[in-house]
Formats: C-alpha cells, sequence, structure tokens
C-alpha cells in the first residue's frame, strides 16, 4: 500500500468568518492510497480548535506508510481526527470505486447556504444572493454580537427559508435563556453549539423552544451519552468522527438516544463533500456547501443548484 499526501490551497469566493476568525483560502490535505492497482482518494482539513495541524496529520498518515491495513483495522491505528477521515474515505473509494453511488442517493440534496459574520447589512447582502439563488436553507453564523439583529437582516431578506444558527461555542457571555427567547419569534429551526464544549452542562436546565444541536461537543459515538438532555441534535463532520466508517457509528448511536442527525463540513473540495452524502442522504438537516464556497473545485465536482446539490 502507497500513500501520498499533498497540502492543496483553494481561494474562497469571499472571506468567511465565524466566531473564531476569518479566513479567505481553505487550506486542505488530499491524499491518494494505492492499493493491487486501486487508487483511492480522500481529503481533510487539520483543524486547531482539535489541536491539529498539517504537520501532525501528515505524520500520523506517514506512520501508516507500507503498512496493509483496512477500514476496520485503521479504526485501531489512528484516533478520530482529520489523518483517520482522509485516509478512511480514500479506502472507500478504493474498495468501492463508484463510491458514494453504490449507495442508495437521492436525485438531489438540500444544503444550507452559509451566511458568515459581518455587518448585518453586508449579511443581508450575502442572503438576498443565496436566495436570488433558489437557496431554501441558510445557515447563519454568529458571535456574541448583534445576535438579534444580524437575524432580523438575514431573516428580512429570506422569509420563506429555513433558518439555522451557529455560533461556534461563542455565547458563553449571554443570558441563554433570554437569548433564545429573543430569536424564537424569527422561526430559527436550529441552534448549533451555543456554549463552549465542557462548558454545557448548563443546557439542562434549559428548556428551549429551539431544537440544540452539538458541534464541537460531538466527536465520536463515545461521546453521544453525555449530550443527552443538553442537545437534541449532533452534527457529524467526518473529520471529527475520523472517517465516514465511523460516522455511520455515530449517526446509529445518536438515534438509539433519541437525538436527530444532521451532517456539516469543513471548508473543502467535492472529494470531502461527496464523502459525507451517504450520511447526508437521511440527515435532517445537511450542511455540504463547503466547495461551493471556493473558487476552483476539483474536476468533475459536485454540482450546486437553487440550494442543492444535484446528484442525477
Amino acid at each position: 500500500m502507497n500513500i501520498t499526501a499533498n497540502v492543496v490551497a483553494y481561494q474562497l469566493k469571499r472571506a468567511f468568518t465565524i466566531s473564531r476568525g476569518s479566513r479567505t483560502e481553505a487550506e486542505v490535505l488530499q491524499i491518494t492510497v494505492e492499493k493491487d492497482g486501486k487508487t483511492g482518494i480522500g481529503e481533510c482539513s487539520p483543524t486547531g480548535r482539535y489541536g491539529e495541524n498539517f504537520d501532525s496529520v501528515i505524520a500520523q498518515i506517514e506512520s501508516l506508510q507500507g503498512t496493509d491495513f483496512d477500514r476496520t483495522t485503521l479504526m485501531h491505528l489512528l484516533p478520530p481526527g482529520a489523518a483517520r477521515n482522509a485516509l478512511d474515505c480514500a479506502l472507500w473509494q478504493l474498495e468501492q470505486p463508484t463510491f458514494p453511488a453504490n449507495f442508495d442517493l437521492p436525485d438531489t440534496i438540500t444544503t444550507a447556504m452559509t451566511v458568515s459574520i459581518a455587518s448585518p447589512e453586508e449579511m443581508a447582502e450575502e442572503t438576498r444572493q443565496y436566495i436570488a439563488q433558489g437557496a431554501t436553507l441558510i445557515k447563519v453564523k454568529l458571535n456574541a454580537d448583534l445576535v438579534v439583529e444580524r437575524l432580523q437582516a438575514v431573516r428580512a431578506e429570506a422569509p420563506g427559508a429555513i433558518l439555522i444558527v451557529d455560533a461556534n461555542e461563542a455565547w458563553g457571555p449571554l443570558d441563554i435563556p433570554q437569548t433564545i427567547k429573543q430569536i424564537a419569534p424569527l422561526n430559527i429551526a436550529m441552534i448549533e453549539q451555543p456554549l463552549p464544549a465542557g462548558q454545557d452542562d448548563v443546557l439542562t436546565e434549559i428548556s428551549s423552544p429551539i431544537p440544540l444541536c452539538a458541534d464541537e461537543s460531538c466527536h465520536t459515538a463515545d461521546d453521544v451519552v453525555n449530550l443527552v438532555g443538553k442537545y437534541q441534535m449532533v452534527n457529524i463532520k467526518l473529520d471529527k468522527t475520523g472517517g465516514l466508517t465511523s460516522a455511520f457509528e455515530l449517526e446509529r448511536v445518536a438515534r438509539e438516544h433519541g437525538m436527530q442527525v444532521m451532517v456539516g463540513c469543513m471548508l473543502g473540495s467535492s472529494i470531502a463533500m461527496r464523502a459525507g452524502l451517504p450520511i447526508a442522504s437521511h440527515a435532517v438537516l445537511v450542511d455540504l456547501d463547503g466547495a461551493a464556497l471556493i473558487k476552483d473545485d476539483v474536476e468533475n465536482g459536485l454540482t450546486y443548484e437553487s440550494g442543492q446539490i444535484v446528484l442525477r
């Protein structure tokens, strides 16, 4: 088995800003696994929030160079995270050349289109553009500032769209019950990770009319038991679970505990977005617009039309 890894940089169509900072470029690690004349490709996005960088992820991948492993043994060779994700997804494609078409995928999947943090006026303009393109699901990135004002501006431009909110752990300074009460009239479908992971026990004391979704607090199936009573949904990202194989396990355990499932992504190309489609095909919410946010996607990338991923 031979593994090659390359860092690839994609320019973004516009600056992408969340509570932790702003970016104009998406750097990803793309790998190729060759075995017995077959080839699989995978992509991951090392994330500093989870203690990763390109050097650490490449070192993990190179530690397996020359080793013969499959998806099952890989789960024991590397911990959950970006390195295992890229390898696992490459192995899926190596084993099944039509991946992910071998799964029962629908003709189209509605995906969120993401509005990043800016002034209310700028967020309204970005929303206006998405709605003009036919988007029906809008994900709004927020920090602790101007929460109501920003959401009001977005809602004004998207009166009929589904709105979901992603705070990326930034609402610690806020009165969470009061904030939820203020935005509830705007018909928000979900709030993602309002508080920092490890500081979200207080959510057990909050009766929210808006479903709460765990992102940074949920990496693998082992995390689910500690989320019950705090969240009603989990955001499955392959870079957190360490690949599609373990993403299926997280989905199973979450559903067993009565939680709904969404699928999300980091910024990246269609290589990474495609790998999440088997989970997206039966998730209640999908946020796989990463490839739509970059300027030059990979050849034969996914088709995004009217807020949907077109698969047929």
